[in-house]
Parts: structure tokens; C-alpha cells; sequence
């Protein structure tokens, strides 16, 4: 986290120098006073003010907002955990009516998760994109390990019957967890094919 320390005659001398030097608005900074300086004798031998200036994690509380105001629309029974690692914003919903969040096989969520990603980037001064992950009660898990069980029944029919199958159309991350569920089977070869929202991955014998 970015900070600085500035000094002024006053506390806003200080502040105001802060920002200018940042270049940024009072509202995206917390303001720590290390000496509110004094104006001595006769003006003789003052203090300066000694202040810091934390910039806040701009994109943590664009996220923050913005799942705030959804939830609020919606008027759903939804509560959230957020956690920060590396370059990323984690985000994990929770509620008796997290379902509506999800939508089918994951289309809400992949979408809520698209829109929080572009919020919450914006006035970054860092000039770092962070990347916003949304998961609700562990679902992105449990799709993964539902596909990676199709993938391998489905690899295992197509040996079995010797031909080509090809699945249900699926977003670009379940057809990757496809991919590499299959990529290490010797005889199996996997690949995408048709334009979204259609796009379907076939399995076939190399």
C-alpha cells in the first residue's frame, strides 16, 4: 500500500500538498496526523503539521461498492467474504439466496464477476489490473470437478464406441477445464469448435 509523509504549517497545508503530489481525490486516501504542528511564540519557533497519507486499495472498495449496490437492488439474502492474494481480488459469496447469483451453470455469476472486474479497475493509480475472482459457497470448485468427471466418461465412451462425440456448448472456462482434463490421455484429443455462445468442445481418437 502506498503512503507518503508530507508537512505544512496546518494539517491541510499538509494534506493539500500530499494530494496534489499523489494526484488524487481526499476520498481515496486515509489520513493519519503525526503532529499537528504549532505556531509558537509570536510565529517564533513553530511546528510544523506532520501528516501521512495512505492511498487506500482503490480496487478493493470498488468491489466493495458494487457488490453492495447489486445486493442491494436485488434485495437478496446474500453476505461476502473478500481477501486479496498476489494481483487478485477473492470474493466469495454466501447467503440462503446465493442460487440467484449463480444462475445456470455459472452464466450469472460469470457475468457479475465480468462486471465487477470493470468497476472495480477504474481509478486504479497503482496502474496494476487486478484480477477479480467471484466464487459463491465453493461453486467454481464443484463445476470443475462435475466436468472433470464428463470429461473422462465421455473419453471413455468414445474409446468404447470408437467415434467422436461432441458436447453441450460451454463458456470459454469450462471448455478449457475440458481440455486439460483430457490433455495427458494418449488417445484422446480434444477441440473446440463453433462461434459463442455456441461454441462446443468435441473428443475424438487421435
Amino acid at each position: 500500500m502506498r503512503e507518503i509523509i508530507k508537512t505544512g504549517k496546518t494539517v491541510e497545508e499538509a494534506i493539500n500538498a500530499g494530494l496534489i503530489e499523489l494526484g488524487i481525490s481526499r476520498d481515496m486516501v486515509d489520513i493519519e496526523v503525526i503532529d499537528e504542528g504549532s505556531k509558537g511564540f509570536l510565529g517564533l519557533l513553530g511546528k510544523q503539521a506532520i501528516v501521512k497519507i495512505i492511498v487506500k486499495d482503490v480496487v478493493k472498495e470498488n468491489v466493495k461498492k458494487f457488490l453492495d449496490g447489486i445486493i442491494k437492488l436485488i434485495g437478496i439474502d446474500v453476505e461476502y467474504d473478500i481477501d486479496e492474494k498476489d494481483n487478485s481480488i477473492l470474493v466469495n459469496l454466501k447467503g440462503n439466496e446465493v442460487g440467484l447469483l449463480i444462475g445456470y451453470r455459472g452464466e450469472t455469476l460469470d457475468s457479475l464477476q465480468y462486471l465487477t472486474s470493470l468497476v472495480a479497475n477504474k481509478k486504479n493509480i497503482e496502474g496494476i489490473h487486478k484480477r477479480i475472482l467471484l466464487d459463491a459457497e465453493n461453486y467454481r470448485a464443484k463445476r470443475e470437478k462435475i466436468l472433470i468427471n464428463l470429461a473422462n466418461k465421455i473419453a471413455k465412451k468414445v474409446k468404447q464406441e470408437n467415434r467422436s462425440i461432441t458436447l453441450e456448448p460451454m463458456n470459454a472456462n469450462e471448455r478449457r477445464i475440458i481440455h486439460l482434463a483430457l490433455q495427458d490421455d494418449p488417445d484422446i484429443e480434444t477441440f473446440s469448435e463453433g462461434e459463442e455462445p455456441n461454441r462446443r468442445v468435441t473428443i475424438s481418437l487421435k
